[in-house]
């Protein structure tokens, strides 16, 4: 090979390398996988001798290279998203995977919840304080906290409530001291904030830091759960289900796969979840019978964000369609439409 050929061909692999690696200001999302959720949460103890199963669906994002993006920008049910779109003001790629891993333990709380309360079994609640998502830079905290600190006494009052910490902070103003118990690796330290005005804020003060509430529940039997990569609220829906199923001794699935997604919530409704689309089209592949899909309420505030939006059923139906789907999608805006849908189907075969 001579020298010319050489130089080619290193400016080749240059070439590929770059429009491979080289990572854009974008998200692609697409299809990701339809899982069994008996793989991810157990009951000691529970019933598992069924002929159905319960699927959870997820949608795949990875950041864009020049490569993926131009894929992306003609293949059907790939996605091209801005950052910002994606993760809150100021939050880096910590603080949003934060933030997911959050949302998920949240989901198996509601799942955990409201399937006990349904089963009438034993369940104990316990407030543990405030989880921090984010520390806005300049603010009170920012040096001080971190994403997933959990702050659980604020000036010698244990935090028993957002109500409990949102007391303290009030009537707090710029140079204004608190003093903090945090929990963090499981150790527990104390810091000191001067108050300042929150970034952005146009005049309020505060500790600088985005935050939801942290609850455990501790149930008799008790639940294992094993969802330590997947983020996101939207297997709340079928980890309810799931739970369910293994705690009472009927099989609820009838002998049928049945897949879906959904934000539980305490009170047993359904939320609206994002990507619904990619999700119809991967448990379309895996061969599902059942897609529950949440059939959420369009406000007017939506409607003027966004004229176009519909409901994630009205979204799933029509990609359904598009696709040929084999399954049914049903739509579902509490646990009890999906639990009241089930009761009446006739075992499969």
């Amino acid at each position: 090979m001579n020298n010319k050929a050489k130089i080619s061909l290193g400016i080749f692999f240059i070439f590929l390398i770059v429009i491979s690696f080289y990572r854009l200001d974008y998200y692609i999302t697409k299809p990701g996988g339809t899982y069994d959720v008996s793989d991810f949460l157990s009951v000691q103890n529970g019933d598992v001798d069924d002929e159905g199963a319960l699927y959870m669906t997820t949608v795949a994002m990875g950041r864009a290279t020049i490569l993926t993006y131009a894929m992306a920008s003609v293949m059907d049910f790939y996605d091209i998203v801005k950052i910002k779109d994606v993760r809150q003001e100021e939050e880096d790629d910590e603080e949003y995977n934060v933030r997911q891993l959050k949302y998920m333990t949240d989901s198996q709380f509601s799942a955990t919840y409201v399937a006990f309360k349904h089963a009438g079994l034993d369940y104990q609640v316990t407030y543990k304080g405030l989880y921090v998502l984010n520390v806005l830079a300049k603010g009170a905290a920012d040096g001080y906290l971190k994403p997933g600190d959990e702050i659980v006494e604020a000036d010698g009052k244990r935090i028993d409530s957002l109500e409990t910490f949102r007391e303290i902070i009030t009537p707090k103003t710029n140079g204004d001291q608190i003093r903090l118990v945090v929990k963090r690796n499981e150790k527990l330290i104390d810091v000191t904030l001067d108050i300042k005005e929150i970034p952005g804020s146009d005049g309020r003060y505060g500790i600088g830091v985005t935050y939801s509430e942290s609850k455990s529940i501790k149930t008799d039997p008790k639940v294992n759960v094993k969802t330590e990569d997947i983020g996101g609220p939207s297997a709340g829906l079928m980890f309810t289900l799931e739970l369910l199923n293994q705690l009472i001794d009927e099989d609820i699935t009838k002998g049928y796969n049945v897949a879906g997604t959904g934000e539980m919530f305490e009170d047993g409704t359904v939320g609206r979840i994002g990507g619904i689309e990619k999700k119809i089209v991967s448990a379309d592949k895996k061969g599902v019978d059942i897609f529950f899909a949440p059939d959420d309420e369009i406000t007017e505030a939506m409607l003027e964000y966004d004229p176009n939006i519909e409901s994630n059923y009205e979204t799933a139906k029509k990609t359904g369609e598009k696709i040929k789907a084999n399954m049914k999608i049903v739509p579902v805006k509490t646990i009890d439409d999906a639990l009241d849908y089930l009761e009446k189907l006739q075992p499969k075969n």
